[in-house]
């Protein structure tokens, strides 16, 4: 059964900015403080080290109930029974993913352009043959930002809400997003917000997960 997420506050992980602390423990301050869905995002770690970083970080979120999506690795996913993944445009295509991990999977997919959002098959529309679409987009960056630095155009608010007016999918916005942004953002349109330096690189990371779960919250109000 597909496990229901909330995709308020959404932590994607980055080693080479926790400040010299170990990952593991930077996440879980940030459980305290209230992130509720969480990404591994490791670009350069080899297979066995992934997977085992994935055993450990999942055995920290569940027993919080948080589901763990994996960064781009179907492989990685697959072997430590994660709630699923996220791919971008250069990765493995949706469809074959979908077909891989099945219905129940949590698969989120990036959006750099409205033409890539808009040609994204909706949760309702037939993938490939694969079965239902994206669970959710994740659209950015809606500000500049130095933390991926292959990241293209900032979408800006304006457009983010222009895709809202044009899509019921779930869209989780990413890129520059901090706790004086993150209340703009949902209220521009969005359904959660995905950040990493604002948590991993934050000096008390359960405040800073707490700070931008009350700036969603006030938004949603």
């Amino acid at each position: 059964m597909k496990p229901i997420v909330d995709y308020r506050v959404y932590l994607v992980t980055d080693r080479a900015l926790c400040l010299g602390r170990d990952l593991l423990d930077v996440v879980a301050a940030a459980v305290q403080g209230g992130v509720t869905l969480v990404q591994l995002r490791e670009k350069h770690a080899g297979g066995r080290e992934f997977v085992e970083l994935g055993r450990a970080l999942k055995d920290l979120l569940d027993p919080h109930r948080i589901p763990l999506l994996v960064n781009d690795r179907v492989d990685v996913a697959q072997a430590i029974g994660a709630a699923g993944v996220h791919v971008g445009q250069s990765d493995i295509p949706y469809a074959d993913v979908r077909r891989i991990l099945g219905p129940d999977a949590i698969i989120g997919l990036s959006v750099d352009t409205m033409e890539q959002a808009l040609a994204a098959p909706d949760l309702d529309q037939v993938a490939g043959g694969a079965g239902i679409g994206p669970d959710y987009l994740g659209v950015g960056p809606i500000f500049p930002t130095a933390t991926k630095l292959d990241a293209g155009e900032a979408w800006g608010l304006e457009k983010l809400t222009a895709l809202r007016r044009q899509t019921h999918q779930t869209l989780v916005g990413i890129g520059g997003i901090t706790v004086a942004n993150a209340a703009a953002v949902m209220r521009a349109g969005a359904d959660g917000v995905a950040v990493v330096s604002a948590i991993v690189s934050a000096p008390d990371p359960a405040a800073a997960a707490r700070e931008l779960l009350d700036a969603v919250e006030a938004a949603r109000v």
